[in-house]
């Protein structure tokens, strides 16, 4: 509906431009005078005659009274051609004055429609003036609507885009299903949301792993531990040397399994290092885009940032941020507090909510791989955020530290100066 409302106002300007330039494109103007209203004019100066001052002044021009000299006898405005060269260039018209059939001075009348012209090409000029401006102003009216609508949510795609590549999941794709492209804005985020519950059903396949690996072991150990001390004894009950080598063979095949099994515990842990950090220099001002990504609820106000130059991985710093306050939102759901401040050597950001935190005892385990507070409830979740958080902070040299606050948990991302 808007773009036909468009169309319409755009043929109306134009139209409005083409009768303008019509105006224009007539020709000149018509200088011709009025005979009748000429002839009064030399009719009553030559009744007058030799006193010119004695003209009415209600004639249709103005005019000037030459006397065989040239000289002005009377003239009835300023402003006019007072010579015959100046009437000729002014396009002015020039009668002699008779009198008994005698020449006796001339009669210059003013020829004003040369001026009425000009000042109706003026006029339209500036109306034209005024169209081409309401068409500037719709222009730049449509291009802001169509920036609206159709840049920035590409440029939210665009991010969006590189959210997903670099892992994130948890935060929304804006949408407005009023939008020229709400529908297609919408199937992305389908996209997320599925590609968010494969991760989360991925995590719980490696949780279940990583547990089943864990009986295992303990079922296996078992079993061996018993083999290697029944070796040990048989071997310090034996005198036979035979038999001493058999069990030596025994107790070191037992060690063998024990540490392959142990290998395969601490196995599941290696696939971090999959994860690619690469460091670079970054203004401390474009922290504000980072926090306000992070924060698409609106729950925090944004700080004053001290000016300095940052070396981080701009990607894997906003999947932090986005942990961190995703776990906010999930397990506190109340305001954020924002500060930032600068030590000797970095920024420390620090980011706190009033959810009543966690016990103490479980502080220190919050950024494990596979824990979660005792708080969590039914909550959904994998236990990776945190520590995944604190695998990228240590790769760019900071540190993320989780303290309880007065009012909740407090967060502090530590991140180096360049």
């Amino acid at each position: 509906m808007r773009k036909n409302y468009f169309v319409i106002c755009i043929l109306l300007i134009f139209l409005a431009e083409t009768a303008v330039l019509a105006v224009f494109m007539r020709g000149g103007g018509d200088f011709r005078q009025n005979t009748v209203a000429v002839n009064e004019i030399l009719k009553s100066v030559e009744i007058n005659w030799p006193h010119p001052d004695g003209q009415t002044a209600s004639m249709l021009y103005d005019y000037v009274i030459l006397d065989e000299s040239g000289n002005v006898l009377w003239k009835t405005a300023e402003g006019l051609s007072e010579s015959v060269n100046a009437a000729i260039a002014h396009r002015d018209t020039i009668l002699d004055v008779e009198r008994d059939g005698n020449v006796v001075g001339k009669v210059i009348i003013h020829n004003g429609a040369e001026a009425d012209y000009a000042a109706q090409k003026q006029s339209l000029a500036v109306g034209l003036a005024v169209i081409l401006l309401i068409q500037m102003i719709v222009l730049l009216g449509y291009t802001a609507w169509l920036h609206r609508r159709l840049v920035r949510p590409f440029h939210k795609l665009k991010d969006f885009a590189r959210r997903v590549a670099g892992g994130n999941l948890d935060i929304p794709l804006e949408m407005d299903r009023r939008n020229l492209f709400g529908a297609f804005t919408e199937s992305f985020d389908l996209m997320r949301s599925e590609l968010k519950k494969a991760r989360l059903a991925e995590a719980q396949a490696n949780a279940g792993k990583k547990e089943l690996v864990a009986k295992l072991s303990h079922d296996i150990k078992t079993p061996v531990a018993s083999i290697k001390a029944a070796s040990e004894v048989g071997m310090a009950l034996t005198d036979s040397d035979r038999l001493k080598d058999n069990y030596t063979q025994i107790i070191r095949k037992a060690d063998q399994i024990n540490a392959l099994i142990t290998n395969l515990f601490t196995a599941t842990l290696e696939e971090l290092q999959q994860l690619s950090v690469t460091l670079a220099d970054m203004e401390s001002g474009e922290l504000a885009e980072l926090l306000e990504n992070a924060d698409y609820l609106h729950r925090s106000a944004l700080p004053t940032i001290p000016p300095c130059l940052l070396c981080v991985d701009k990607l894997r710093l906003q999947q932090v941020l986005d942990n961190i306050f995703a776990n906010s939102y999930k397990y506190a759901d109340t305001e954020i507090v924002v500060t930032i401040t600068k030590e000797s050597r970095c920024l420390v950001l620090a980011i706190e909510d009033f959810g009543g935190g966690v016990p103490d005892e479980e502080l220190s385990l919050l950024k494990e791989k596979f824990r979660r507070g005792s708080n969590v409830g039914d909550r959904e979740g994998a236990g990776l955020g945190l520590f995944i958080s604190d695998y990228f902070m240590k790769e760019m040299k900071g540190e993320l530290r989780v303290e309880n606050g007065a009012g909740g948990l407090r967060v502090s991302v530590r991140i180096p100066f360049s």
